[in-house]
């Protein structure tokens, strides 16, 4: 399954639930519970820059797939990081870094989500973005 394929998939999946604050819930409650990462894993330089909330991100690349796993110190932030991790994880950084994510704008949740926290998730997924790069170059 490709990238979009992924993503339309994901939307599928969610927009099932008709009710755009239980959305929200089902999103927060798929991301666990904290611990994500170890203490050690949450360091300044896996801080995402950006985000009014702690955000970090732990990014690999394994057999030519990008796999990133996260960690927030808020349950929404956590939820939809969480998301976006997901949703990239297991694929090729060419398709990463050519797919832009429609997911948080085909789930409604500018509408329930305040300035910073879009601001937020566009900086995890700018963060996404470079390394994938990053690895295309490497």
């Amino acid at each position: 399954m490709n990238l979009a394929e992924k993503q339309q998939q994901l939307l599928e999946d969610l927009l099932l639930i008709e009710d755009a604050q239980e959305r929200l819930s089902v999103i927060v409650a798929r991301a666990g519970k904290p611990p994500a990462l170890t203490p050690e894993e949450r360091t300044d330089a896996r801080r995402v820059p950006g985000c009014v909330s702690l955000v970090w991100l732990v990014p690999t690349i394994t057999d030519g797939r990008c796999h990133f796993r996260c960690e927030a110190d808020s349950p929404v932030v956590r939820g939809l990081v969480q998301l976006l991790c997901e949703l990239y994880s297991k694929c090729p950084p060419q398709e990463i870094v050519a797919v832009e994510p429609t997911l948080i704008e085909g789930l409604g949740l500018p509408r329930q989500l305040s300035p910073t926290r879009l601001n937020g998730l566009r900086s995890v997924r700018a963060c996404i973005r470079d390394f994938a790069a990053r690895q295309l170059h490497a």
